[in-house]
């Protein structure tokens, strides 16, 4: 399980399994492949989000380790799967109330039809060696993450595009890193991101245009914080993650950031304390922005909320809803 102190057996039986993975590969058959799957979560109570198209698979589920693993050794063993990129980590508590498995056009939306991670992608650089980048004054390091996942951690001497989804990195590569002479240009480029994904296809999207030197960290910030210890590392602050953990620390363990279930936005400790907070319905980032209809169809659902939580059950408007 990483870095973090490995928890006795006891304690396993009691938790739960996260998994994140993602590949680029292509796939005919995504409707066979989605029955498939489905079929196998439910049977193992495997919940959480796993997307597939033309391009590959992407996805992050939770369930406890016996039925994790059936999966995983289900899915190796099918047709160029072998080798896909897993990070685990543990939870206490069941981060995915239900299951989604969806047919899409991309598995992370840049919504350039051109690129193909398949084809061309950028160098991968391992965690251990990714502090030597962050290092080096002549290259560039870019989070390819929403400036809502970097306010809340980043690498040391990282650039954040600012963007509101990855849609808008092209926008952000052509406007800011296109419209430099050529000598001007950073000798050579290192991305990174949660898992992997954005960054491996941010890479592939500036080969695609002529960059050189373009690199990405392997695993993303998971297998980063889950590889090197405390001591070591580069990196700021929590890790934003897609379920109800909202963030994880160095080693994996669950982060101190809750999540306003009005706004969807990541809130710290000193947040929750703020006279704008009200659970469920409003916080500092969201005060005073929502309708009178909104605001009450919010507290509508607390309440639903907090009834299934007396009943010892949960609500699914509890889920995070971005993605990656």
């Amino acid at each position: 399980m990483g870095i973090a102190e490995k928890p006795d057996n006891a304690t396993i039986a009691s938790l739960f399994t996260v998994a994140t993975f993602y590949k680029f590969l292509r796939l005919r058959d995504t409707g066979s492949l989605k029955k498939q799957l489905t079929e196998i979560c439910k049977e193992n109570e495997i919940y959480g989000t796993v997307l597939l198209a033309r391009e590959g698979i992407n996805g992050t589920i939770s369930g406890k380790e016996h039925s994790i693993n059936k999966l995983f050794a289900w899915l190796k063993i099918q047709p160029n799967f072998d080798d896909i990129q897993v990070k685990f980590s543990i939870s206490s508590k069941r981060v995915f109330h239900r299951l989604k498995v969806r047919l899409k056009k991309e598995i992370v939306t840049m919504g350039e039809p051109d690129i193909d991670p398949n084809k061309t992608v950028g160098t991968y650089v391992k965690p251990e060696n990714w502090n030597d980048f962050i290092n080096d004054p002549e290259t560039l390091i870019i989070d390819t993450r929403n400036e809502y996942e970097v306010a809340i951690g980043t690498f040391k001497n990282a650039l954040s595009p600012q963007t509101k989804s990855f849609r808008e990195f092209p926008d952000w590569v052509q406007a800011k890193l296109d419209t430099l002479p050529h000598h001007k240009r950073p000798k050579q480029i290192a991305m990174f991101c949660t898992g992997g994904i954005r960054c491996e296809k941010a890479t592939s999207y500036l080969a695609n245009k002529g960059y050189n030197n373009v690199f990405h960290l392997e695993g993303g910030i998971l297998k980063y914080l889950e590889t090197i210890s405390e001591m070591e590392s580069t990196w700021n602050g929590d890790c934003f993650v897609f379920d109800q953990r909202v963030s994880v620390e160095h080693g994996l363990i669950p982060g101190k950031y809750k999540l306003c279930h009005a706004c969807r936005m990541p809130l710290k400790p000193t947040d929750l304390k703020a006279r704008e907070y009200q659970l469920g319905i409003s916080c500092p980032k969201c005060y005073g922005s929502h309708t009178p209809q909104q605001k009450k169809r919010f507290k509508d659902r607390q309440l639903q909320v907090e009834l299934a939580e007396k009943r010892g059950g949960s609500h699914i408007g509890s889920i995070p809803g971005k993605r990656r």
